[in-house]
């Protein structure tokens, strides 16, 4: 399945500017209709590490109020989430609508069948039987009227190293980078097989992934940005405005103008050519 997906799709830089900004209007638009209708969005972040997770969310949330949305970073559980049930702590995460309308899980529940499956932090009876609770979750949070958007961001193995090193080399991106990092790339193959069977075993008509070609970062928050859009248009029956783009030429004003429109700008005008003349008749009779 991944190894199908076509990661050469990219963006230009003034595609990527004109494509963004007029999705992030509409997301805005269509955010308003889920605060006026109460109606709870989820949307979850999953993918490689170094994929542009963060980066897809940063845009997504970019010009949406912030009274209205609220991003969840998931870590390893700890505390009280260590001492319940693993979904006990994604379902204490949940907002009512007239509370917060969007939330956004930068990773997720499927921790239990892509990092816990392989680092052994759960037997395989726990993650062969989380598929089942998952999608009973997901089909429960739906039926409630949650609208939900599953996005895998994929990138080659290559794109990953690249990033990697930039990372690396580059000081204030080097917190990104941790040794779990290099640990889980070193194990690429196996997260490949996981991450099939996830996508495979839970993507289902109540919660559908979509999977998202990343090697391209511009292309890839478009993507995810239009996505949003069009889940939210057919979900709300709403059909949000299109923003008319700048043309970037501004129109010229004739006189003042800017003070009173173009009437103001012909009198502004017309009294400097009387006083023009004035003064000329005045210079003639003083030389007589």
């Amino acid at each position: 399945m991944l190894q199908s997906v076509d990661l050469t799709k990219k963006l230009n830089r003034g595609e990527y500017d004109r494509e963004l900004m007029r999705l992030q209007v509409q997301v805005r638009s269509l955010a308003y209709q889920l605060y006026v209708r109460r109606r709870p969005m989820v949307i979850v972040f999953e993918g490689w590490d170094a994929a542009g997770k963060g980066g897809a969310i940063k845009r997504l949330t970019e010009r949406l109020d912030p009274r209205g949305y609220q991003v969840y970073p998931i870590i390893a559980p700890n505390g009280d989430d260590r001492n319940h049930h693993y979904l006990w702590r994604f379902w204490r995460r949940l907002k009512p609508p007239d509370e917060k309308q969007i939330l956004i899980f930068d990773r997720s529940w499927y921790g239990r069948v892509l990092v816990e499956r392989l680092e052994g932090f759960c037997t395989e009876a726990e993650w062969r039987r989380a598929y089942r609770e998952i999608n009973e979750f997901e089909r429960q949070i739906v039926d409630f009227g949650t609208i939900l958007v599953k996005f895998w961001i994929h990138i080659s193995k290559e794109e990953q190293l690249r990033r990697f090193e930039e990372r690396r080399q580059i000081h204030y991106k080097a917190w990104k980078l941790s040794d779990e990092d290099w640990r889980n790339r070193a194990k690429w193959e196996l997260y490949v097989q996981a991450a099939t069977d996830m996508l495979v075993k839970t993507s289902t008509r109540t919660a559908p992934w979509t999977i998202v070609e990343g090697d391209d970062k511009l292309y890839a928050r478009v993507r995810t940005l239009s996505v949003v859009v069009d889940v939210l248009k057919a979900e709300l029956d709403f059909v949000p405005p299109v923003p008319r783009p700048k043309s970037g030429k501004r129109k010229k004003l004739v006189g003042g103008a800017k003070h009173g429109g173009k009437e103001h700008g012909r009198e502004h005008a017309e009294k400097r050519r009387t006083r023009g003349a004035d003064e000329a008749t005045k210079g003639k009779a003083g030389r007589t």
